[in-house]
């Protein structure tokens, strides 16, 4: 496969998420190919992007230069001609499996043999996606997050054959429209769904068992652990925290509620074996004490300057 960096990119459904998708790189200044399941449909997703960047203008969201480009998205129908200069492919049609694999199938024997056929999937496998693929070591994952024109990470999944060079192209060629990649393996759910849905099932049983309204769950999340998500991820705020902290709150929890608190093995054997996060230099990563020092003043600028953004979002 031929490295040349991608200037045009054809986005094949024109829902919600392909649009966003669409947006990110015609507003990165790439010829976009859009394509919807008919011409009516390919030309009302047009019209519908049009609406949505005007909108976003006039909120001050965006520079009205924004506007204009998103005028110069090309419709082309059927798919099949849609990505016959396509130097990358998004399939971004609804889930359902058997119409992104007709997809994939028609696409890829449409497509040059140096073309990147990307699927974006918030769950299927990518190696049953990949089944009907031509030439599936060109062939991977890109799990955008809704809206997609604003949240910053692609989870960037392999597929069985996929090309250790076709994932690095991948990853910097997300990275230079501004978004942030992130390889995952193949497992159902990838990342992302995992914690979110594990999330939101520890929050419905709290609502089911009385111990708060959906109002105010959603309120600690915003402004407990959520706060800090923005800046630093679970290990980082772990290692902060104290792991040892951590296992005391598992213990706690796994009294009270069973097995699905049960203390993590990786967790327990940290903690065991002396690693207790940034207290004491060794964690989830390991830390000088200038490291830590360093790790703990730069928390404290984030978090101070998220505070006073919360607080100015209340207060308009």
């Amino acid at each position: 496969m031929t490295g040349r960096d991608p200037r045009t990119v054809a986005v094949i459904g024109g829902g919600t998420m392909g649009l966003g998708i669409a947006q990110v790189f015609r507003f990165a200044g790439l010829r976009v190919i859009l394509c919807d399941a008919d011409e009516p449909t390919s030309q009302a997703a047009r019209q519908n992007m049009a609406a949505r960047t005007e909108r976003q203008v006039a909120a001050g969201l965006r520079p009205q230069a924004h506007a204009d480009q998103v005028a110069d998205v090309e419709v082309v129908f059927p798919a099949t001609a849609a990505v016959a200069e396509a130097d990358v492919v998004i399939e971004a049609v609804p889930e359902v499996m058997a119409l992104k694999q007709q997809i994939l199938a028609d696409i890829s024997r449409a497509t040059r043999p140096d073309t990147i056929i990307a699927t974006n999937t918030s769950s299927y496998p990518i190696d049953r996606l990949a089944e009907p693929v031509h030439l599936p070591d060109r062939f991977l994952g890109w799990h955008w997050f809704g809206p997609p024109e604003w949240v910053p990470c692609v989870e960037v999944i392999r597929g069985p054959a996929t090309s250790a060079d076709v994932v690095t192209r991948s990853k910097d060629f997300l990275t230079a429209v501004g978004k942030r990649p992130a390889e995952v393996s193949n497992a159902p759910g990838f990342v992302a769904n995992r914690l979110q849905m594990a999330l939101f099932a520890e929050a419905i049983r709290c609502v089911e068992e009385g111990v708060a309204s959906p109002a105010e769950i959603d309120e600690i999340a915003r402004g407990s652990f959520g706060f800090r998500l923005p800046h630093y991820g679970p290990f980082a705020i772990a290692d902060m925290a104290g792991l040892d902290t951590y296992v005391a709150v598992y213990e706690c929890l796994h009294d009270a509620y069973g097995d699905r608190f049960t203390p993590p093995d990786r967790l327990r054997r940290l903690v065991a074996d002396g690693h207790h996060g940034t207290k004491n230099g060794h964690g989830f990563a390991d830390y000088t004490p200038d490291d830590a020092n360093r790790l703990m003043s730069e928390r404290d600028a984030r978090y101070a300057a998220m505070n006073e953004f919360v607080r100015r979002q209340n207060h308009d």
